[in-house]
């Protein structure tokens, strides 16, 4: 299972959530949760959102832990908006190019999950993305392609529409190949402006997902907690897994629910419909 952190908020050092807290992203990449054979290894990457529309992007195939690089930028950067996300692969190749955050233009796809049987529906689901976006597929991994097929299904005018279309292309795909349960999927979006998050699984196991209250929110129950107290009122974090133990901080997000997270936070039912 990956793990992943989105912030949305005033201007922080990743730092802060990556490696600063009792339960940081770095420390859950390394110390695997006991249903799991290994630690979260095959590669990092960190984007953040600073002086253009188009995001910076960091990945490695050195695990978060070990990874100097990945230390030093997230203590220098400031920025409002990031994505970071720990790999443990499920099957393709621990290259760079298979290391999330992926990125197109001003947009960003995480993912933690997988296709059941990725290889016999690889073909088919490659040619369906738009051929203008074939060449920004750099990798090979499942979660890639899913972004690109959101992509091609209007993620770009409708993120919530263009992610329910590519879960159900994905869905009616596996059906006609005689795939059960095809689709596992935790993932984050952004344009830099908003943020986008969705738990859903087309059988009964759904990774996990959590949205922290808001900052306001949460210092009125931790006046004392110093480490709250310079983010903004409505700053906001999505994680795979909680980042520290504090009682109403987090909320876990409901199975096949989305989240359109800007000054508030929306939540609305998803629901994968096939394409026309």
């Amino acid at each position: 299972m990956c793990r992943w952190v989105a912030y949305l908020g005033n201007p922080i050092a990743p730092k802060e959530l990556l490696h600063d807290t009792e339960r940081s992203l770095i420390e859950q990449s390394r110390r695997h949760a006991p249903d799991m054979a290994l630690p979260n290894g095959d590669g990092t990457g960190l984007a953040w959102y600073d002086r253009r529309p188009m995001p910076a992007l960091f990945r490695s195939v050195t695990p978060a832990w070990g990874d100097d690089n990945l230390y030093e930028l997230a203590g220098e950067i400031r920025t409002p908006l990031f994505f970071a996300h720990v790999r443990a692969g499920t099957g393709s190749p621990v290259q760079q190019t298979n290391c999330h955050p992926f990125r197109y233009e001003n947009w960003l796809f995480m993912h933690n999950g997988f296709i059941a049987e990725y290889e016999r529906l690889r073909r088919d689901l490659l040619f369906a993305v738009r051929p203008d976006l074939f060449g920004n597929i750099g990798g090979s991994t499942d979660s890639e392609l899913l972004f690109h097929l959101a992509l091609t299904f209007g993620l770009t005018d409708d993120p919530v529409g263009g992610l329910e279309r590519m879960a159900g292309f994905v869905e009616s795909m596996a059906a006609a190949a005689g795939i059960p349960e095809p689709l596992q999927m935790t993932v984050a979006v952004s344009d830099g402006t908003r943020l986008y998050a969705v738990r859903y699984a087309s059988g009964p196991t759904v990774n996990s997902l959590y949205v922290s209250e808001s900052a306001a929110a949460v210092r009125m129950l931790y006046p004392e907690q110093e480490r709250l107290q310079h983010f903004s009122d409505t700053a906001r974090v999505v994680v795979s897994e909680p980042l520290v133990d504090l009682p109403g901080l987090w909320r876990e997000v409901p199975v096949s629910t989305a989240l359109v997270i800007g000054d508030d936070v929306v939540e609305r039912v998803f629901t994968p419909t096939p394409p026309d």
